[in-house]
């Protein structure tokens, strides 16, 4: 259980160890268009300028190794959830922490959403879409699949009893 992220208002259970490799993952994807952009630059218009070579691109490398060795181990630190008899909280960031709790009584509907990453890893979001317009949708991402139906099932059925 995770108690250091947010210690003044109870333990909140982790995600599953496999999502950070679905941060990786998706960092690398987001980090490899601007890696081919700047090698391009490089072998373009900065040969032209007093920029030396290769400084634009491993500029750029040394970015997306930040964005795909370090920043996803933070962010699955600052991820956290805990399921209790009629609300979900969920928390979220380390700088600029948010915590949410979800009523179940203003759950409309409830999702399981899983893309090509995260199926690999076995891991889907449940997304707890809720009455009103702020934070309507309440995604918990980096749960095992079953689990993540599991969860849907349990908020469900509350809700019925309600």
């Amino acid at each position: 259980m995770q108690t250091d992220i947010w210690p003044e208002e109870g333990a909140l259970s982790p995600l599953h160890p496999k999502y950070v490799w679905v941060l990786r993952i998706r960092g690398l994807i987001a980090a490899v268009p601007f890696l081919a952009l700047a090698v391009g630059l490089d072998f373009g218009p900065l040969r032209e300028t007093s920029v030396p070579p290769g400084l634009v691109p491993a500029a750029v490398l040394l970015l997306a190794l930040v964005l795909v060795a370090w920043l996803p181990g933070r962010r699955y630190r600052g991820y956290g959830y805990r399921e209790e008899a009629d609300e979900l909280h969920v928390g979220a960031g380390m700088l600029f922490r948010a915590r949410t709790v979800v009523p179940f009584g203003r759950v409309q509907h409830i999702d399981v959403a899983h893309g090509p990453v995260e199926r690999r890893f076995g891991l889907s979001t449940l997304i707890l879409h809720t009455a009103g317009t702020r934070g309507a949708a309440v995604p918990l991402p980096g749960l095992p699949h079953l689990e993540a139906e599991r969860m849907r099932d349990r908020i469900r059925a509350k809700i019925r009893q309600d």
